[in-house]
C-alpha cells in the first residue's frame, strides 16, 4: 500500500485556527498548512532541515500587520514566526520551527525610483537580479554582487549583510541600506534612516514601543563604544549579528537603526521595505583570467593583485574547474580559458578592473599585464598564463561558471558532498594564504576532499568539505571541523562567519563576543522581542531567557535521508542528490530553467520542490515497511496491485482521505516534463525520470484519467488516424466534437492532421528497403541518410518531413525514410513504464540493425531524439545499443552549403527562437543554425527564450491552459510581436503549435526555409 504521513506530522491545530482567524480579519494572501509547502520551506541551501508549522505568503504590508497583530493576542501567543525571502542562506537563517513568513511570492514591486539622488525604493521580495535589470536602462545598478542574484531577494540581502564580488570597492549591503521598512513582534511599523544622534536621544525619551528601543540601543552603542571597536574585526567583511559598531557614525553626530537591523538575520523583525543606494553602471570592463600552476601560487599572488589596483579578484581551485569543465556551463567559457600548452593549470584568479571610461582602466591593465609576461618569462609566482578580455558578453560567461561554483561542488561523485558549514571564513587578506595552509592541514588530517573558490581580495574563500552526513561518525567529525575552524580563524585575526551569517552556528556567538558584550545583544533582543518569537535561536536570546541557541549540531537533513535505505537512495539519485542551491528559482523570464516555477510561483512546483516531496515520498514509503524496488520490478514486470487495493485507495480518495502522495502528484502534474533541470540545474536533478516513476506507482494504485491513455496511445492511434485526415479534421474542429473533446478527456485544441498524408506527399521514391542498402558498398551506403519518424512532425506535420527530404536532395544526397517506430516518450511522459520498456526495446532493436549500413540516422524532433539518448539509456541499459540519432542541425553541420549559396538572393533577418529542450542539452544549436545560414549568405538572429508553454501535451490539458498561455506571454510573445511572420523560425513541433494557437500563424521550421530557398 501507498504510505501516508503521520498525525504528528500535520499541522498543529492552533496554527489551522490561527491562518483561519488572519485569513477572517482580511489576510489577502496565501495561507498554507499543507505537509508539501511545509517541506518545501524546511530546507535552505544548507546541510539543516526543520519543517514549520505553517507558511503565510503576504501580498502587502498590511498583511503582515494583520498577521502580527493577531498573533500577539491570546490563544496564539505561544506561536513564533520565521521571515523568508529566495532561501538561498547556507547556515539555515531562515528555517524555523514555526510559521514562515514568505515574502517572495508576492511583494516584488520597485517602488520608486530617483535618478538624482541616486536611491531606489522596494519592497524586499524583489530579487537582486530582477531589481538590476530595472536599474540598467537608468544607468545604475544595486552593487553587492552574489553567488545566487537571480533568485536572493532584497530582504535577504538586507537580513545577513550580503556582500559578494566586488566588495573591496562596493561594500556590503549595510553600505547601500539608506532606509528601513520593518514590522516588530507586535505589528508595530518602525521606519528607520540615519538621524541626527540628538534626534535620536529626543524619541528616546518617549514611552513607545519604539522609544524604548532607541533608548535601549542607544545605551548599548555609547555605553560599550570603546569594546565594540576593539572587539569588531577591522575587516572588509564580518558579520556580528547586530552591528553595534555602525548604528553610529564614526563623529557619534549621527544614529541609525537600519544598520543594527541590517545583518540580524530576521531575528529582530520583519523587513518589507528597503530604501537602497544605487550605483552609476561602471560602462568599461576588463577581465584578466590569469592562470597557475598550483592553488597556492593563485593564493599568495592575490595581495600583489589588489595592489594593483582591481575592482576585484576572484579565485577558484582545481577542484571547481574540473567540474566546470563536465558542465554545460564548460562551453560558454572554453575559449575564454584555455589551457597552457604542456602547463597543468590547478588555479585560476580573475582579476577585474572597470570605469566610466577606458582611459580609467588602460594604465592598469597595461601595467598588470607586462609584470603577468614577466612572471611567464621568468616563471616566477606560479603564472603560467593569462587571457584579457574587455567584452561584457563573455565577462558575464565567465562570472556565470564563477557563480555556479557552489552548485557544481555538490555535483561530485560519490556519498560524501561538500558541505556548506565553515566555508565562509574571513582573515586579512595577508594571511589568506597562510590560513589556508592550516585549514588543508586540518582537512587532509581527516582525509577530506574539498572544493575551494571565493573573494581573496577580502580574505574570503569559500571551503566544502565533503561528508556523508548519513555516517554518523563523518555528522560528529563536522561538529570537530567546526570547533576547528573557529580557533582558527581566531588565530589568524578573522572569524568563521565573513560572509553568510551565522544561523545555526548562532552558539559560537559568545565564545567570539566575550560575556560582556553578547549580553549587550541579548539586551537588544529582548527590547525588539522579549518573548524570543522572532527567528528564535539565531544571533542570540532575549537577556532573561532561558531558551537555547541553534546549534551545529541541529537536525539536518540526512535525519530524514537516513531513514531511507541505500538501495532506495541510490536508485533515486536523480532526487535525492539535490544539495538545495536553488538555481532552479531563477527569476529570468528567458531562462529556460523549470517553465512551471515560474508561472505558479509555487516552490513544489520547482526541482528543488519536488526533489524534497520526492525525498519524503521516498522515506514515508519506508516507515511502512514497503519495498519500493521490489513493487516496482513487479510492476514493470506486468504484475498488477489487486483490483481490491485500486478500488479501497479510490474508494478512499473519493471520501476525501488524506494521503501525501496526492500532493506529490500534484506537483509532478504541474511539471511540463522539458527536461531543462537535467542540465541547468549544476546536480543534474532530473526531475522527468523520477516524475514518470512516481506517476508508474501512484497508477497502480489510483486509477488514471482518460487522456492520459490517449497521450499515451498516440503513436500507435496518429498512424491510423493520418490516413483518415480528410475525413478526422472537419469533425474534430467542430465546436460540438472540440466541446466533447474538452469535457470528456480534458484535452484542447487538438492538432490536425497532415493532409495530404505523408506517404501521398512523398510518394515511394524513399521507401526503405534493408536488402537494397545492405548491398551496397560503405561509400555508395554513405551517400544516403535515413530518416527517423516520429509522429509529430510524420502525422501532424508532413509538410516538414518533405521539405527534409528536399533539403538532402539539394544538398546531393540521397533520403530514406525509415518505417515509422512508436519512440515511446508520451509513455514516459505519463509513467506507463512498463510498455515505455517494451516499445523501446523494440525502436533500439530496430535501429540497432541497421548499425552495419553506413548511413547517418536522422530525426526531426528534438524531444524524442533526445528520449533515443536518455531514458533509452536508463530503462534499457546495456540493451540499448549503441545506435546513434541525429538531430537534423548535426548532421547538416557536417555538410557544406557554401557551393548553393550563388543560388540565394534573399536579405530578410530571420529570427530563430529554439525549442528548450535543445537550448539545454545542446547550448550551441542556435550556433550551428547560425553557421548554415551564414554560409548560405542569410541571416540569421537568435534570442534567448524560456518555454513556450507548450511542452508537447501539457499545453493541450484543459487544466493547464492559464499556466500555458502565461509562459507564452511571458517570454515568446514579445519577440513574435517584434517580427513579421515571414521573418519568425522556430524548431519545435510543440513551439510551432504555439504560436499557431495564439497568433494565428504557425512559423516555419528552419528547414522548411531553407527547401523553399534552395
Amino acid at each position: 500500500m501507498i504510505a501516508t504521513i503521520s498525525q504528528q506530522d500535520s499541522a498543529s491545530e492552533l496554527v489551522v485556527s490561527y491562518l483561519e482567524t488572519i485569513t477572517n480579519k482580511g489576510f489577502s494572501g496565501d495561507t498554507d498548512a499543507t505537509y508539501g509547502t511545509r517541506l518545501t520551506a524546511s530546507t535552505d541551501n544548507s546541510i539543516y532541515q526543520q519543517i514549520p508549522q505553517g507558511v503565510i505568503f503576504p501580498k502587502s504590508e498590511k498583511d503582515i500587520q494583520i498577521a502580527l497583530q493577531t498573533a500577539a493576542q491570546d490563544p496564539f501567543l505561544s506561536l513564533t514566526f520565521g521571515p523568508r525571502g529566495g532561501g538561498t542562506g547556507t547556515n539555515g537563517q531562515s528555517l524555523t520551527p514555526g510559521i514562515v513568513v514568505d515574502l517572495s511570492r508576492y511583494m516584488r514591486e520597485i517602488l520608486e525610483i530617483n535618478t538624482d539622488e541616486g536611491w531606489v525604493r522596494v519592497q524586499t521580495g524583489v530579487i537582486k537580479d530582477q531589481l538590476n535589470d530595472f536599474l540598467r536602462p537608468y544607468g545604475f545598478f544595486f552593487a553587492p554582487d552574489l553567488s545566487t542574484s537571480n533568485r536572493a531577494t532584497i530582504g535577504g540581502m538586507v537580513n545577513t549583510d550580503a556582500s559578494g564580488q566586488g566588495s573591496l570597492v562596493y561594500g556590503k549591503t549595510s553600505d547601500h541600506v539608506l532606509g528601513l521598512t520593518t514590522f516588530l513582534v507586535d505589528g508595530t511599523q518602525m521606519t528607520t534612516n540615519p538621524i541626527a544622534i540628538d534626534k535620536a536621544k529626543l524619541i528616546a525619551e518617549q514611552d513607545t514601543v519604539i522609544g524604548n528601543l532607541y533608548a535601549t540601543v542607544l545605551n548599548v552603542c555609547l555605553d560599550n563604544r570603546d569594546s565594540i571597536l576593539q572587539k569588531f574585526p577591522r575587516l572588509n567583511r564580518f558579520l556580528t549579528g547586530y552591528d553595534l559598531e555602525h548604528v553610529l557614525s564614526d563623529d557619534l553626530q549621527t544614529f541609525d537603526m537600519s544598520r543594527l537591523i541590517t545583518g540580524s538575520e530576521g531575528s529582530l523583525g520583519i523587513v518589507t521595505e528597503a530604501k537602497l543606494n544605487i550605483t552609476s553602471i561602471a560602462e568599461f570592463k576588463t577581465l584578466i583570467n590569469i592562470k597557475y600552476d598550483s592553488f597556492d601560487s593563485a593564493l599568495r599572488h592575490s595581495p600583489f593583485l589588489v595592489e594593483a589596483r582591481a575592482t576585484s579578484v576572484e579565485t577558484v581551485d582545481s577542484k571547481v574547474l574540473n567540474l566546470a569543465r563536465q558542465d554545460i556551463v564548460w562551453h560558454s567559457v572554453s575559449d575564454l580559458i584555455t589551457d597552457v600548452e604542456n602547463k597543468d593549470m590547478q588555479g585560476l584568479n580573475m582579476v577585474e578592473f572597470n570605469a566610466v571610461s577606458p582611459e580609467g582602466i588602460k594604465d592598469k591593465v597595461d601595467t598588470l599585464c607586462r609584470l603577468l609576461d614577466e612572471c611567464v618569462k621568468n616563471q616566477t609566482n606560479g603564472v603560467i598564463g593569462y587571457q584579457l578580455t574587455s567584452d561584457k558578453t563573455d565577462i558575464l560567461k565567465i562570472y556565470g561558471m564563477r557563480k555556479k561554483s557552489v552548485g557544481l561542488l555538490g555535483n561530485v561523485k560519490g556519498s560524501q558532498k561538500p558541505l556548506a558549514f565553515a566555508e565562509d571564513t574571513a582573515v586579512p587578506p595577508e594571511n589568506l594564504a597562510d590560513f589556508i595552509v592550516e585549514f588543508r592541514a586540518l582537512l587532509d588530517s581527516h582525509n577530506l576532499q574539498y572544493g575551494m573558490f571565493g573573494h581573496v581580495d577580502a580574505g574570503v574563500l569559500h571551503v566544502r568539505p565533503a561528508l556523508d552526513m548519513c555516517d554518523p561518525k563523518q555528522e560528529q567529525l563536522l561538529r570537530v571541523i567546526s570547533d576547528d575552524v573557529v580557533k582558527l580563524t581566531a588565530k589568524y585575526g578573522g572569524l568563521m562567519w565573513g560572509e553568510h551569517g551565522k544561523g545555526y552556528r548562532s552558539e559560537y556567538g559568545p565564545e567570539f563576543f566575550g560575556d560582556h558584550l553578547f549580553k549587550q545583544l541579548r539586551i537588544i533582543k529582548a527590547a525588539f522581542d522579549p518573548h524570543n518569537r522572532i527567528n528564535p535561536g539565531k544571533i542570540c536570546t532575549p537577556i532573561e531567557s532561558e531558551d537555547s541557541l541553534v546549534s551545529v549540531d541541529g537536525q539536518k537533513r540526512s535525519w530524514f535521508d537516513k531513514q531511507i535505505s541505500v538501495d532506495v537512495k541510490t536508485s533515486f539519485n536523480n532526487a535525492m542528490t539535490c544539495n538545495g542551491n536553488g538555481i532552479c528559482f531563477n527569476y529570468d523570464e528567458k531562462s529556460p530553467m523549470c517553465p512551471s516555477y515560474k508561472v505558479t510561483g509555487d516552490r513544489r512546483n520547482s526541482p528543488k520542490g519536488r526533489a524534497s516531496l520526492m525525498r519524503e515520498w521516498l522515506r514515508l514509503q519506508e516507515s511502512k515497511d514497503i519495498d519500493l524496488l521490489e513493487v516496482e520490478k513487479q510492476l514493470n514486470q506486468g504484475e498488477v496491485i489487486t483490483w481490491w487495493e485500486r478500488y479501497q485507495h479510490n474508494r478512499d480518495k473519493n471520501k476525501g482521505v488524506y494521503d501525501f502522495s496526492h500532493e506529490v502528484k500534484e506537483s509532478m502534474d504541474e511539471c511540463l516534463a522539458c527536461k531543462a533541470c537535467t542540465t541547468a540545474c549544476p546536480i543534474k536533478v532530473d526531475v522527468p525520470t523520477f516524475r514518470s516513476r512516481f506517476l508508474n506507482y501512484y497508477h497502480s494504485y489510483y486509477a488514471r484519467p482518460l487522456k492520459d491513455y490517449l497521450v499515451a496511445n498516440i503513436e500507435n492511434s496518429a498512424p491510423v488516424m493520418a490516413s483518415f485526415s480528410k475525413v478526422i479534421n472537419p469533425i474534430v474542429n467542430t465546436k460540438l466534437v472540440s466541446s466533447l473533446i474538452k469535457k470528456t478527456v480534458g484535452y484542447v485544441d487538438t492538432p490536425t492532421l497532415s493532409s495530404p498524408r505523408l506517404t501521398k506527399r512523398i510518394g515511394k521514391a524513399h521507401n526503405f528497403n534493408f536488402e537494397k542498402l545492405s548491398a551496397l558498398s560503405s561509400a555508395e551506403q554513405n551517400e544516403y541518410v535515413l530518416i527517423v519518424q516520429d509522429p509529430f512532425t510524420s502525422f501532424y506535420e508532413a509538410e516538414l518531413v518533405e521539405s527534409f527530404i528536399k533539403v538532402i536532395i539539394a544538398l546531393g544526397k540521397k533520403p530514406i525514410l525509415l518505417p515509422f517506430k512508436p519512440n515511446g516518450k508520451p509513455q514516459h511522459v505519463k509513467g506507463f513504464l512498463n510498455e515505455f520498456k517494451r516499445t523501446a526495446k523494440n525502436a533500439a532493436q530496430f535501429l540497432n540493425s541497421l548499425s552495419e549500413i553506413n548511413a547517418p540516422l536522422v530525426g526531426l524532433d528534438a524531444s524524442l531524439v533526445m528520449c533515443y539518448r536518455d531514458e533509452y539509456n536508463s530503462i534499457l541499459g546495456e540493451l540499448r545499443g549503441d545506435f546513434e540519432v541525429l538531430l537534423a542541425h548535426e548532421w547538416l553541420a557536417t555538410q557544406s552549403f557554401k557551393p548553393l549559396a550563388n543560388k540565394i538572393t534573399n536579405d530578410t533577418q530571420f529570427t530563430l527562437l529554439n525549442h528548450c529542450t535543445e537550448t539545454t542539452s545542446m547550448p550551441k544549436a542556435a550556433n550551428v543554425w547560425q553557421n548554415i545560414f551564414s554560409d548560405l549568405r542569410l541571416s540569421l538572429n537568435t534570442t534567448a527564450t524560456g518555454c513556450c508553454g507548450m511542452a508537447g501535451t501539457y499545453g493541450h490539458e484543459a487544466q493547464n491552459q492559464n499556466n500555458s498561455r502565461a509562459l507564452y506571454e511571458m517570454s515568446w510573445q514579445s519577440v513574435i510581436k517584434k517580427n513579421e511572420p515571414e521573418q519568425l523560425l522556430a524548431t519545435g513541433f510543440s513551439c510551432r503549435s504555439q504560436v499557431k494557437r495564439y497568433e494565428k500563424f504557425k512559423p516555419k521550421h528552419p528547414i522548411e526555409l531553407l527547401a523553399q530557398i534552395l
